[in-house]
């Protein structure tokens, strides 16, 4: 009798020793340099259980001076700044590893639901189901719903007998509408900070619950992205492939990353969440020279470069714009059109407006119904007033009505 039950006791606890030696995450981030100090911090920060398994010490970061820094790599430079007593929020920093990684440390311990595991190897990497094992040198399992891939070596993809992605940022362009379908901006190649990165670039044809970055583009906002990505299928028990474009980008925005790269319209800049978004619908495109995108929030808005964009979002905008003659935008032409699209009230549009001027808009002009719309005075009314982001795409970027 007391054989059998010292047995039992025996079984029991290697059981419960297997169990500690597992480990269950929602996401799995594998690598150590920028784009896996991107995607780990921000899936945990979108609510995902999240394992960002370093393989290294220290985290390992490719230079940062040149990109056009928001979301996770701004307050990363911000929290550097303060390490370094530097005061002035625009000034240059050096990023050297040790400050680096004692920054990072301090604050990936204060991200709840995200465990950083350094200098520590996988020693095998495999399929279960939709889900993933991984075994670690030390003989614990990580068993994670989502693989977010961001190993600069090349040895997962070799393991996993993927392709290597070659290159995921693109220059800003307006030739189809692939730009409304960015989840994150601002790479820096060579001196050209126009470059934008697509939700659809990081996932592969029938591999579900792994999102993919390229080893040779290392970037905190491209990271961010896939980070928010793989905790969409983690926090919603879904496939990666059923990923909603419009839900991650919100997340995202939300936590200050630019998906648009206007040099002239700063994270700081009030107004910088409703030029995102204008942005993104393509009412308003950049002006892009060299390599750089300018919104030129001051300039004028002409009848012409908002005319096609607006139409194809909204059927009674194209009754509107075949009465409307005039070669600019008044201030008061943008509030008819958003009353007559949004069947909203003329007289009280007006007034609510004039009193959010320069209180909730923070606007320094004066409120003239005659005078020429600013672009940014349109962003503004435009996304408060008809919210085209709202507006289902496709994969193309295409309307969905």
């Amino acid at each position: 009798m007391n054989k059998r039950l010292l047995i039992v006791f025996a079984c029991a606890a290697f059981a419960q020793l297997a169990i500690a030696q597992t480990i269950k995450t929602g996401v799995l981030v594998v690598g150590n340099r920028n784009n896996a100090l991107g995607a780990g911090f921000q899936s945990a920060m979108s609510g995902a259980k999240t394992v960002l398994l370093l393989q290294e010490p220290d985290f390992d970061l490719a230079d940062l001076d040149k990109n056009l820094a928001s979301g996770l790599e701004l307050t990363f430079l911000n929290k550097m700044r303060k390490a370094k007593g530097i005061k002035d929020s625009t000034a240059a920093v050096y990023v050297d590893g040790t400050s680096a990684n004692m920054v990072l440390k301090t604050w990936g311990d204060s991200i709840k639901n995200l465990t950083v595991i350094r200098n520590i190897k996988w020693s095998r990497i495999k399929r279960s189901g939709n889900n993933w094992n991984v075994l670690l040198a030390d003989g614990r399992t990580i068993k994670a719903e989502v693989l977010v891939n961001a190993d600069h070596t090349g040895n997962v993809n070799t393991l996993l007998g993927l392709p290597a992605v070659a290159k995921q940022w693109h220059t800003l362009s307006y030739a189809d509408n692939l730009y409304r379908i960015n989840v994150a901006s601002g790479y820096a190649e060579g001196a050209a900070t126009g470059n934008v990165f697509s939700l659809y670039s990081l996932l592969l044809p029938d591999q579900e619950n792994l999102v993919v970055l390229s080893a040779a583009q290392q970037s905190i906002a491209g990271g961010q992205a896939a980070g928010a990505t793989g905790a969409y299928a983690a926090f919603f028990k879904t496939k990666t492939s059923l990923a909603s474009l419009k839900v991650i980008q919100r997340e995202l925005i939300d936590h200050k990353l630019s998906l648009m790269p206007f040099v002239d319209v700063p994270r700081a800049d009030s107004n910088w969440k409703a030029i995102q978004l204008i942005g993104l619908s393509g009412f308003l495109k950049a002006d892009i020279a060299g390599g750089i995108a300018r919104f030129l929030p001051d300039q004028a808005v002409t009848t012409a470069e908002i005319k096609e964009a607006v139409k194809s979002f909204y059927y009674k905008a194209q009754i509107w714009f075949d009465d409307y003659k005039e070669r600019e935008m008044s201030i008061g032409a943008v509030l008819n059109l958003v009353c007559f699209v949004g069947n909203k009230s003329p007289e009280n549009t007006k007034e609510e407006v004039k009193k959010k001027w320069k209180t909730s808009h923070h606007f320094k002009t004066e409120f003239d119904p005659n005078r020429i719309v600013t672009r940014r005075e349109f962003a503004v009314l435009v996304n408060e007033y008809l919210n085209p982001f709202a507006v289902n795409i496709d994969k193309a970027g295409r309307v969905v009505r």
